[in-house]
């Protein structure tokens, strides 16, 4: 009985759980497939860098539109705004600077008071040559009060030689002694001038060391400072400024582009133009050709024209990039915008037709299209679209399809 009370009593512990035992561990089948997807995204990742740093870089532009230009536009040009009326005012003479009194973007008036230099010297030599001359006016002053008195000696020794009182000697003594006072007169009076001269002479060195504003304008720079030493001529190092400002009149702006010589004849003195400006290239500047400088650029094949501005407008300014059309005479309806393109996207060039490579999801396709030269640029007639992109320097060693990575 207590055999068979022990094995049933094995049986029941077998069969009771146990708390205290471990739990075995099941597993994470959710963590394992996260880790698998951040290893493959880790992988696809790294591809596409290895590919995309083995891409050649390319430099890109955009296909511009410029419309609203009417159709009887025979050229256009490119250029800037430049000043026929410009200069840096300097001192006549080389001095130390006792004040400025401009500023960048300051408007003055012709014969304004800009700068003045230290006077002392000036002032010093002027109250010199004044003495001078004052010292030669108190010696003519003195012969002529010797002269009158020797003319009344003169007087007196003819009408005692007229008595037979004194002998011709005496008067013959008292005429030398006249001559020589009317000579030294006539010297005194000579270096009064020469005093008057060295007076005016002084007056102008000092009045060289005020610098004066040669005519109305805009001072586009300042170039010197109270205490810096100037010169009207350069003397070397970096010690001595050659002027205190540069000034602009700005009614003398105008526009200067550069015509290659084969479309030179489409362009006639006095013709109408439109100038549109970088800065704002919705603005259309009416205008007319001034000149045509009669001589061409051996290096470029281009030659200088000027257009002159049709109104003013205080947004124009010196050194502004600038486009000018040039109009025939015959006014027409406004055409469909222009595309222009850099020359530089160019290649495989003949005549009028050239290919380009557009950018498209990062590859290179190849477009044909029919272009017009115009300056630095490119006007598009066919096989492009406003707003596309084309690689710009393009090299023998693209092709169709090629992949690249813009700059």
């Amino acid at each position: 009985m207590s055999a068979a009370l022990s094995d049933k009593k094995n049986l029941l512990s077998q069969l009771a759980i146990d708390r205290d035992a471990p739990t075995p561990r099941r597993i994470p089948w959710l963590m394992i497939a996260i880790a698998v997807g951040v290893l493959a995204l880790l992988w696809v990742m790294n591809t596409l860098y290895r590919q995309s740093s083995d891409l050649q870089v390319v430099e890109t532009a955009i296909v511009r539109s410029r419309g609203g230009a009417a159709n009887n536009s025979l050229l256009d040009a490119s250029g800037y705004v430049v000043a026929r009326r410009q200069a840096t005012v300097s001192a006549k003479v080389t001095g130390k600077v006792e004040s400025v009194l401009i500023e960048e973007g300051m408007k003055v008036e012709a014969g304004q008071l800009l700068a003045t230099l230290e006077p002392v010297e000036a002032e010093k030599q002027l109250a010199l040559s004044r003495a001078q001359a004052a010292a030669t006016r108190a010696q003519i002053e003195d012969v002529r009060v010797q002269l009158a008195d020797a003319l009344r000696n003169q007087k007196r020794q003819r009408e005692l030689l007229a008595k037979k009182l004194v002998s011709q000697s005496t008067v013959d003594i008292a005429d030398t002694s006249v001559n020589s006072l009317q000579a030294r007169l006539q010297s005194a009076l000579r270096q009064a001038d020469v005093s008057q001269s060295s007076v005016a002479v002084s007056q102008q060195s000092l009045d060289n060391t005020r610098v004066y504003a040669p005519f109305a304008g805009v001072v586009i720079a300042k170039a010197a400072q109270v205490g810096e030493i100037i010169s009207p001529l350069s003397a070397g190092g970096g010690f001595t400024r050659t002027g205190i400002g540069t000034i602009v009149d700005m009614d003398s702006l105008e526009v200067e582009v550069d015509v290659n010589e084969s479309f030179l004849g489409k362009v006639k003195a006095q013709a109408p133009t439109e100038i549109t400006l970088n800065a704002y290239p919705d603005w259309k500047i009416k205008g007319t050709v001034i000149a045509i400088i009669p001589t061409a650029d051996r290096s470029k094949a281009t030659v200088k024209v000027r257009v002159g501005f049709g109104e003013k407008d205080e947004r124009v300014l010196p050194d502004m990039g600038a486009r000018v059309s040039f109009l025939s005479d015959v006014s027409a309806p406004v055409q469909p915008q222009s595309l222009s393109v850099p020359l530089t996207a160019l290649f495989a060039v003949q005549a009028d037709r050239a290919s380009v490579y557009v950018l498209e999801q990062g590859s290179l396709r190849k477009v044909q299209v029919e272009f017009q030269a115009d300056g630095a640029d490119a006007t598009i007639r066919s096989g492009l679209s406003a707003g596309q992109t084309v690689a710009l320097k393009p090299q023998s060693t693209w092709t169709e399809g090629m992949r690249v990575k813009v700059q």
